[in-house]
């Protein structure tokens, strides 16, 4: 864990629970993308810049959850480093509170206020083409963040962040956090048409060819929603259903994974109600999801 892999002339990636990219600027400085899950993972981090003698420039942040920024504050502190992110994620990496916060849809218990859903606060600036160093161009892939951002360097390697969901973890866990289900279809079509020499997502193994692990990934979605769909039958208040999916995935949820996993099967309600496949209905005080017949 923590070696530098070399993929191309100036591309390496660091091999952590969140992979790391690294990319030399040249001149002595080095460009990361994304920073690890915390301030242990940072120091291992800048200790391989120091070895290879290599001054920290900037983080190019894919987005804001925390294994991903979770060494931004460290990283800064020790550097004076600046950090890039995209959209709405550069709000939540700057103030990392709201990520549990928006996971339990209000002020957060302390039980959620944990290194996994939380970072330590940055100063982030808004990322956009004209702040990438040479070499390095970005793409959009929204769906599991609001602004998530895949990278590409000359190197011809892709970057692609949590676009999508390894084989291994989704077979163990077909629930993939989500935050837009429709953005998430859209990102896996054009993971589908995209070129490159190598695919590095976060948490797979990297890849030539990144359309097959697409593909999976959309049958796990399409599976899950159309086993939301099933359940929905006879009608059901949110927790039933919760409690009915991981049922049938032989799964045990704690806190933590309540709160992710509950937050990704209300993006898919929310998704299934604007397709018209399920409508919403209000009974006794109580929320209730039903399937639309042949819609």
């Amino acid at each position: 864990m923590y070696e530098l892999v070399w993929v191309g002339e100036n591309t390496y990636y660091i091999e952590a629970p969140a992979k790391v990219g690294l990319y030399d600027l040249g001149n002595g400085k080095a460009c990361l993308i994304d920073s690890g899950n915390d301030k242990d993972a940072a120091k291992k981090i800048l200790r391989i810049l120091e070895e290879k003698d290599l001054k920290l420039d900037r983080i190019l942040c894919t987005h804001s959850h925390a294994d991903h920024v979770g060494g931004n504050h460290y990283l800064q502190e020790k550097t004076g480093c600046r950090i890039y992110a995209a959209g709405a994620d550069r709000v939540i990496a700057e103030n990392p509170l709201l990520e549990p916060t928006m996971l339990f849809g209000a002020c957060p218990p302390k039980a959620l206020r944990n290194k996994f859903l939380m970072a330590q606060e940055s100063v982030v600036e808004l990322l956009t083409e004209e702040v990438l160093p040479p070499g390095i161009t970005m793409l959009r892939l929204d769906g599991h963040a609001m602004a998530m951002t895949a990278f590409h360097t000359d190197d011809d390697i892709w970057f692609v962040a949590d676009a999508l969901t390894g084989e291994e973890v989704l077979r163990k866990h077909p629930v993939s956090y989500l935050y837009d289900v429709e953005a998430y279809l859209d990102s896996l079509d054009t993971l589908c048409q995209m070129q490159g020499r190598l695919f590095i997502p976060s948490h797979a193994d990297p890849v030539e060819d990144i359309a097959p692990l697409a593909e999976l990934n959309r049958e796990k979605a399409l599976e899950l929603m159309e086993l939301i769909v099933t359940l929905c039958r006879v009608g059901m208040d949110f927790d039933g259903l919760l409690g009915k999916v991981f049922d049938h995935y032989k799964i045990s949820l704690d806190f933590t994974q309540y709160a992710l996993s509950g937050s990704t099967i209300r993006s898919y309600l929310g998704y299934l109600l604007d397709q018209g496949r399920l409508r919403a209905d209000v009974s006794d005080n109580r929320l209730f999801w039903k399937s639309i017949p042949n819609a």
